[in-house]
């Protein structure tokens, strides 16, 4: 993981990215040279020629001739409380993409409950937060949060409802999240 350090690649193919801050898709060429901007969570912030940011997501990586990452502290079972665990480890890899620092850390995920279906078959539910309503990016967040959580073994269903009662503040980061970003 890194952050703002410039590598500049060449894109090995096409590919479609989302265009920071409002959303929105944007394609990408091969040969097109990209700079990293930001590489948190498996996905990339990058850079274009014409100065256009874009997230490239995880699945996309080898775009960049990068290796989607595997995720540490991942625990074996499909019983809720290890589902649990899995989603709050998974939640910690999804980052936004113009803040260095991942969602729980941010303070942005408000609760995750578990719930079993049928065996070894889960139902989670997610409320978040965006750091400000009219996000860009947040439909964006929203779905990675989705996709990463519904691919962890016991997971059958989620829903991720996003909320602004309470509004996120900066005191709802956690401290190393303050330290990292010299707000301490």
């Amino acid at each position: 993981m890194y952050y703002g350090q410039g590598e500049s690649i060449v894109l090995q193919r096409d590919v479609e990215a989302t265009r920071v801050p409002d959303g929105h898709t944007v394609d990408l060429h091969k040969d097109e040279i990209v700079t990293i901007y930001q590489a948190l969570g498996g996905s990339y912030t990058v850079l274009t020629d014409d100065g256009t940011m874009a997230r490239i997501s995880a699945n996309d990586a080898d775009a960049l001739g990068k290796e989607p990452p595997v995720i540490a502290g991942l625990k074996e079972g499909t019983d809720p409380d290890t589902v649990k665990h899995n989603v709050w480890e998974v939640l910690k890899t999804i980052y936004d993409p113009e803040i260095p620092v991942n969602i729980v850390d941010l303070g942005l995920v408000y609760h995750v409950r578990v719930t079993p279906v049928e065996e070894g078959k889960n139902k989670v539910e997610i409320v978040m937060t965006l750091t400000a309503p009219g996000c860009g990016m947040g439909p964006v967040i929203q779905q990675d949060v989705e996709m990463a959580v519904k691919n962890l073994p016991g997971v059958e269903s989620v829903n991720v409802e996003v909320v602004f009662d309470p509004p996120w503040s900066r005191e709802m980061m956690s401290e190393s999240a303050r330290l990292q970003l010299g707000m301490v």
